[in-house]
């Protein structure tokens, strides 16, 4: 049987980290693959600890930041990449959707993760949703035969944003990650350019753990990460 591929992109190199590193782990281990798409490393304003260094510059930034989220990726069981577009601001021209929609129609995801459409206080995260709505789009077309390379629909989610209620972010959808939540500490813990988000996200992980034993009343639930669905996922039956 094929297995599952999932594409998560974000604006900055570290955002899969703290917002699906532990639904990227359940996925992998799961005998899924994974593939992680940075628009930008965050080198100008996403690397606080970076910048202490006294002549510190932007290629060194970015190639420490390369590293951590290879790292963090491989705790994963992922692949990373950037396509080092700049950041703060992030500004993709058409060459940059393409590009991504190119890594779509050969990677043939089955789901795509990426930011929410709003963020009141990061400039780059809503300008990734856009980008990564276009380029699927493009990728599948009209779902339709066309003049150009397409690939099947993928189910479209976001993954939470740092402040969710002032994003429009509301959850759709947890994924239990109890069983990997050492792997996703790992991954967050590789990050150390914004080490001082370890302990939120952790934090995190636990609420949206509360809730989902909830909504289901599994109390072996401890950690989980939400998402929101961007279009309806099909079943066979309720």
């Amino acid at each position: 049987m094929e297995s599952r591929r999932m594409l998560v992109v974000g604006a900055h190199s570290a955002d899969f980290v703290w917002r699906a590193a532990g639904a990227i782990a359940k996925h992998t281990a799961a005998g899924g693959e994974a593939r992680v798409v940075s628009l930008s490393y965050g080198e100008r304003g996403e690397s606080g600890e970076l910048w202490k260094v006294p002549g510190q510059t932007v290629e060194n930034v970015k190639q420490h930041r390369h590293a951590e989220a290879t790292a963090a990726a491989e705790a994963v069981g992922a692949t990373f990449e950037s396509l080092d577009l700049g950041d703060y601001p992030l500004e993709v021209d058409l060459s940059g959707v393409n590009a991504l929609a190119e890594i779509m129609r050969d990677y043939k995801p089955h789901v795509v993760l990426t930011h929410a459409d709003k963020d009141p206080f990061n400039p780059d995260h809503p300008v990734a949703y856009q980008v990564v709505a276009k380029a699927r789009l493009l990728t599948a077309g009209a779902v339709v035969e066309a003049g150009f390379r397409t690939a099947p629909p993928s189910e479209f989610l976001a993954f939470e944003p740092h402040q969710p209620e002032l994003c429009g972010f509301v959850p759709s959808v947890f994924v239990d990650i109890t069983e990997v939540f050492e792997q996703k500490k790992t991954a967050m813990s590789a990050m150390k350019a914004q080490s001082y988000l370890q302990q939120y996200y952790a934090e995190r992980a636990e609420h949206r753990g509360n809730h989902a034993r909830k909504v289901t009343g599994n109390k072996e639930i401890r950690q989980a990460e939400a998402f929101m669905r961007f279009v309806p996922n099909v079943v066979a039956a309720l």
